[in-house]
């Protein structure tokens, strides 16, 4: 990296910080509290990972991730998962037109970013249609590839309670998601804040900060900034510490895990970390920031065994004791 480099990486990392305000800002116009949340969900799109949003029903997600995309300046659809939904109907099909032509019809799929709502009530062919997209970045229909639009992002919503009729996702496939973050109810002083600007006639404008372009290059950003050997080494031990059977797992992981996060676990914390690094302003990331994403990047991937599930042991405390 050349000098000249050098010196426009630093501008372009406080510009981000900067950036990164006037995007919270904007988003808490509409969104109240939910800090963590948002900044869980920019961090994921900066990092160019998808996330997994766990939740009760009627916690404004959907607002969230529609304001999120407004100031974002990206086009935005939101596809309802349902038990009937047919992969055609997400990524589209080809039809005969008039002139007796095949022509393809893009599905809801084809925006920046995707808000796939309760998609453990979908069957396993049309989730893993969405989850091809999310890993690909292009569907397959009739043979011909079409590419999505970039940045390309997708937020899945998941209902903790196992209610009847659902298809729980797959580790394999839950790997696929950089983040599982957890929304939680509002305090009592955000909910009183939620119920009075909701139910008063004001309508308030987001206003987009970023263009698609810039969120190109700031990904490209969060990619280029270094990281220090001993943060790679941590990130890298602090996923080898989840799994069961290996030498250095803590007691509690052999308890309590029947199988740990495997090595894209590590590549995200490498990476969460540098984006998270860069929305502090810091040039390079240390051994806090990746704490700072540990949980939500290892939620999904360590999977509790019977005796964790009995003595009612979360994820997230298991997560806690390997820190």
């Amino acid at each position: 990296m050349g000098m000249n480099e050098r010196t426009s990486d630093v501008q372009a990392v406080e510009r981000f910080t900067t950036v990164y305000r006037a995007l919270k800002a904007e988003v808490n116009k509409v969104i109240i509290g939910q800090d963590r949340v948002v900044d869980d969900v920019l961090i994921a799109i900066f990092s160019r990972g998808h996330c997994l949003l766990v939740g009760v029903p009627g916690l404004a997600k959907t607002l969230l991730v529609n304001t999120v995309a407004q100031a974002l300046g990206l086009t935005f659809h939101r596809i309802q998962f349902t038990p009937d939904l047919m992969p055609s109907d997400i990524i589209g099909s080809e039809i005969l037109d008039e002139s007796r032509q095949f022509r393809f019809v893009k599905g809801p799929l084809f925006a920046n970013i995707i808000l796939a709502d309760e998609i453990n009530r979908t069957p396993p062919k049309t989730q893993a249609a969405l989850l091809e997209a999310m890993q690909e970045k292009a569907v397959t229909a009739a043979g011909h590839t079409y590419d999505l639009p970039e940045p390309f992002f997708v937020l899945a919503t998941q209902n903790p309670i196992e209610q009847e009729g659902t298809y729980p996702l797959p580790e394999a496939q839950l790997d696929r998601f950089m983040f599982n973050i957890w929304v939680d109810y509002p305090s009592y002083e955000e909910e009183l804040a939620v119920v009075k600007a909701t139910t008063s006639d004001t309508a308030t404008e987001v206003r987009p900060v970023l263009t698609a372009e810039e969120i190109l290059f700031f990904q490209g950003l969060v990619r280029r900034i270094p990281v220090p050997d001993n943060v790679v080494e941590y990130a890298v031990g602090l996923a080898a510490r989840t799994r069961p059977g290996l030498n250095g797992a803590p007691a509690v992981i052999e308890d309590h895990v029947s199988w740990g996060a495997g090595p894209r676990a590590s590549q995200y914390l490498v990476i969460g970390a540098k984006c998270h690094a860069l929305v502090h302003g810091k040039f390079s990331p240390d051994i806090e920031d990746v704490k700072a994403v540990a949980k939500p990047i290892l939620r999904h991937r360590l999977v509790r065994n019977y005796k964790a599930e009995a003595e009612g042991v979360t994820v997230d405390r298991i997560i806690e004791a390997v820190l």
